[in-house]
């Protein structure tokens, strides 16, 4: 979240920052300038307060010395109610900044200078693209056809008898592309990019959510899992929330090692998808379970620039060996989520839809989940303790990848070949087809 100190010392200039964001409702600025102003008051009044308190303090020794019983008391009481009256303010000023914090939960995060101004993903900006679109000499088929019809490893009505739609069983060898896919990019990064794997709990607490931004404002996104009277689970939406949560209310200092902190995540990820209805309802593209590989890096402000476009390059990395065409392309203000001050998504081209799909989004957060999540560093032990900067991305949605293979990599037959860099991972099979019963 954004420190209420500073929106409250240069509203303006937030109030002007943020409205680069179209669906942003500048009203609540006007609630946060009132209770700002009040508190500021509340602060220079109890300074008032408090110079007056420590003059009588010293005057109270010449009373009681040489005062008449009389003056004694009245010294006394004069004491004891500007003690309340600084304890009555200094309260009243905690309210106000309680009450500041929480609005500050409903603010979005500033967009960068270098974020494009826009209003939605018409108005994104293609940075660069890798490969070309694949050529055949019959018309593709999209991913649900080949997987169902032409290899029979897709299957979407006993998933929806088990559990409901938007969910999938995978059958051979697509369950065992989604599992080489999985392994090959945790080794990757953790060889090649130098990441730190992690295992994480499925099951999260309000407050993790609340420190990455989840909650309270997408509560409707997520699965509840109510536990007793006093606890409510939520299953994770995505990596991001318990690897950055893993440093919540900690001071990171010399002792932890240098920053950048890098971890990379798998995990099955649970969304209800309650802002998408009617999209992408058919086939693998947008569903309530997936599966996906997280990158989380946590870094010093003065270098979340570099390390953002350095988490960029390590999930294109991946697309590039799988040696599939994409594009990178940055959102402009309008269409970036609310936490983030820059984000690159990464869209692969899927020719069974004759369209590119995003495969993993990359955001630099700076210090707008710190300071909820109170991540902070230390370089020096005797230095004071200062926000970092976080940022994440996916490196990448697996269930996305496999149905990008099927899609680039499919045969006239139906068949689909595997990308070279996944024969290892697939027990040496270098083409996918239909098993026969």
């Amino acid at each position: 979240m954004l420190d209420f100190r500073h929106v409250g010392a240069d509203l303006e200039g937030f109030r002007a920052r943020l409205s680069r964001r179209p669906t942003f409702d500048a009203r609540i600025l006007d609630e946060v300038a009132k209770l700002f102003g009040e508190r500021t008051a509340a602060i220079h009044k109890t300074q008032a307060l408090q110079e007056e308190r420590n003059t009588h303090s010293k005057a109270m020794g010449a009373i009681m010395k040489s005062g008449s019983p009389a003056e004694k008391d009245l010294a006394r009481e004069k004491g004891k109610k500007l003690s309340e009256d600084v304890k009555t303010l200094e309260v009243d000023t905690k309210d106000l900044e309680d009450r500041l914090e929480k609005m500050m939960l409903d603010i979005p995060n500033v967009p960068h200078a270098s974020v494009p101004d826009g209003k939605d993903e018409h108005d994104n900006v293609v940075v660069r693209t890798f490969g070309e679109k694949p050529t055949f000499d019959f018309t593709p088929a999209d991913h649900v056809a080949i997987g169902v019809d032409k290899l029979g490893v897709l299957d979407f009505e006993r998933a929806a008898k088990i559990a409901g739609t938007r969910f999938v069983v995978e059958y051979d060898e697509a369950a065992r592309l989604e599992r080489a896919l999985a392994n090959f990019m945790l080794d990757t990064h953790v060889r090649e990019h130098g990441y730190r794997e992690v295992a994480v709990p499925y099951l999260l607490n309000r407050a993790a959510l609340t420190g990455t931004g989840n909650l309270p404002k997408f509560e409707s996104d997520l699965f509840k899992v109510p536990y007793n009277e006093s606890t409510d689970y939520f299953l994770v939406p995505t990596a991001e929330v318990p690897v950055t949560n893993l440093y919540n209310d900690e001071i990171l200092g010399p002792e932890h090692g240098p920053l950048p902190h890098a971890f990379c995540c798998f995990t099955t990820c649970f969304r209800s998808e309650a802002g998408a209805a009617g999209r992408d309802t058919k086939g693998m593209i947008r569903q309530h379970q997936f599966n996906k590989v997280e990158l989380v890096r946590f870094t010093e402000p003065s270098q979340s620039n570099a390390e953002h476009e350095k988490l960029v390059a390590h999930a294109e990395n991946i697309l590039k060996k799988l040696g599939l065409h994409f594009r990178t392309v940055l959102l402009c203000a309008g269409d970036m989520g609310p936490n983030a001050v820059k984000c690159y998504d990464l869209e692969v081209w899927l020719p069974g839809q004759d369209a590119f799909r995003e495969i993993s989004s990359c955001s630099n957060f700076e210090d707008f989940q710190a300071r909820r999540a109170k991540i902070r560093f230390k370089k020096e032990p005797k230095d004071k303790a200062q926000l970092l900067h976080t940022l994440n991305g996916s490196g990448l949605a697996v269930g996305r990848t496999l149905v990008a293979i099927f899609e680039q990599f499919q045969e006239k037959d139906g068949s689909v070949r595997v990308p070279p860099v996944l024969v290892p991972y697939m027990g040496g099979l270098e083409i996918i087809r239909k098993r026969q019963v």
